[in-house]
């Protein structure tokens, strides 16, 4: 018996879009906050983020956590795109250990802590509706955590990194 699988670009950038919106909710969820928000923007987050890794326009998702009042930053979560895609490299994983591991590290947040999602892109990116422009807070006095590729998908992939008070 033969079996043949083939995996195509496009089941990749599915598969890594849907794991890196399953990882915000999980950091969201780990970090004592609720993850409402994010579920509420699921469809205009999946939309961008998939058109974007699929024109390889994508370069970070950032989950900012923020003090609601002094809109400071508490922390800050990155995923980074990396764009080796393959179709022989026949391997997808999400390291949901090391995520969790991370989280626990990372801490509590406080309980009326607010969070957006933020993306950078390469210059011409194709314009997705729902999103529009802004200007991220400042990570001085932070000192970055990184843990690595924590998706995979055929060398489509995503590398995390959060960001701790200094």
């Amino acid at each position: 018996m033969t079996t043949v699988s083939v995996y195509s670009y496009t089941q990749s950038v599915t598969y890594v879009t849907d794991n890196i919106l399953k990882s915000l909710k999980d950091i969201l969820r780990g970090s004592g906050l609720d993850p409402a928000g994010l579920v509420g923007d699921w469809d205009v987050l999946h939309r961008g983020i998939k058109a974007w890794i699929d024109s390889k326009h994508l370069e970070l998702v950032i989950l900012e956590i923020h003090h609601p009042k002094t809109d400071a930053l508490i922390t800050r979560w990155d995923i980074a795109v990396s764009y080796t895609w393959d179709s022989s490299a026949g391997s997808f994983w999400t390291d949901t250990e090391q995520l969790k591991y991370a989280i626990k590290k990372a801490g509590v947040m406080p309980s009326d802590a607010s969070y957006r999602v933020v993306v950078t892109t390469a210059n011409g990116r194709p314009e997705v509706s729902g999103w529009s422009t802004c200007n991220l807070r400042s990570t001085e006095g932070f000192v970055r955590q990184s843990l690595g590729t924590t998706i995979e998908h055929n060398g489509l992939g995503a590398n995390t990194t959060y960001w701790r008070s200094s």
